[in-house]
């Protein structure tokens, strides 16, 4: 393999779609108020872009080294631990995706704010936050990835502020309605992570990192990937009877039929037969932010 798809394996760009979903979500929501702004739009999807591709360089460095990958695990192998890129290579790309994520910050929070400088700080603290995030789920003394606690940090970031922080950003207020589509984009997040960890379960507790998954067993994990879907759809329901006005906004349920299609197949398998339900899941995702900003547009 070249050292540029080394690196392109490495960035997982199958994640790509998460992260940037809660994004448009937050776009679709400022337009819908008239507060669409397009440069926030950009400079937000490219801060975003950097600090996921950091979130992965990170992963890949953090598991690698800790021996969490090893040849028992279920999933694709990492960049570092199969000797495609070496461990200074990986560390050198976490310091230069850690700068561009901050300068892209900087000029998102400077275009956003101006000179609030009151909140051109709590946004800068929470974009440090999300660096630190990014670079200690698995790396350092005690990662948080490894304890259990992915899954909330996931929600927080790619649900809560992902979506209400950068509809802040366009509006410089929000209402408690907005809450609802992020915690959609969290959850729908989360199952991302939790078909990731249970396909992973059992070379994750050889390896001590206690996963929801690995604390609660593959059956009650199920039950509760069961849980984060139909939350999500709950509260986009809940989201358009407070706020659409046309039938024509409902489009966003079409999605409902293949999230209970990928619910059944991820009950059915194990193993490295979910490494395409993973995919699946990230892109329904996007799917649904799309479908559900065009019934915002279409309800505007």
């Amino acid at each position: 393999m070249s050292n540029v798809n080394a690196w392109i394996k490495a960035a997982r760009l199958r994640t790509l779609p998460l992260a940037l979903s809660c994004i448009l979500m937050g776009g679709f929501l400022a337009y819908g108020d008239g507060k669409f702004n397009m440069v926030i739009l950009i400079l937000s999807l490219v801060t975003t872009l950097f600090l996921q591709v950091l979130s992965n360089f990170a992963n890949d460095y953090g598991d690698s080294v800790s021996g969490v990958d090893s040849e028992d695990r279920k999933g694709p192998s990492r960049a570092v631990q199969s000797g495609l890129i070496s461990v200074n290579q990986m560390r050198t790309a976490i310091i230069v995706f850690s700068f561009l994520a901050l300068a892209s910050g900087l000029a998102l929070i400077m275009i956003s704010f101006g000179r609030n400088w009151i909140l051109a700080a709590i946004f800068l603290v929470l974009g440090g936050g999300a660096i630190v995030a990014a670079i200690t789920y698995t790396v350092g003394r005690n990662p948080y990835g490894y304890a259990g606690l992915g899954d909330l940090f996931v929600f927080v970031f790619f649900g809560i502020l992902g979506v209400c922080g950068s509809y802040y950003l366009y509006a410089q207020e929000i209402d408690a309605t907005k809450f609802l589509p992020a915690i959609s984009c969290g959850l729908l997040s989360v199952g991302v992570l939790n078909v990731n960890n249970v396909r992973d379960i059992e070379s994750d507790h050889a390896s001590g990192k206690k996963s929801i998954p690995v604390r609660i067993g593959r059956r009650s994990a199920l039950i509760y990937h069961a849980v984060l879907l139909i939350v999500t759809a709950m509260s986009a329901i809940g989201y358009g009877v407070l706020s659409f006005h046309n039938a024509l906004s409902w489009v966003f349920i079409l999605i409902f039929p293949l999230w209970l299609k990928h619910y059944l197949s991820v009950r059915e398998k194990t193993g490295r037969d979910l490494d395409p339900h993973l995919k699946e899941l990230a892109l329904s995702t996007l799917l649904f932010v799309i479908l559900f900003g065009i019934g915002i547009v279409i309800g505007k």
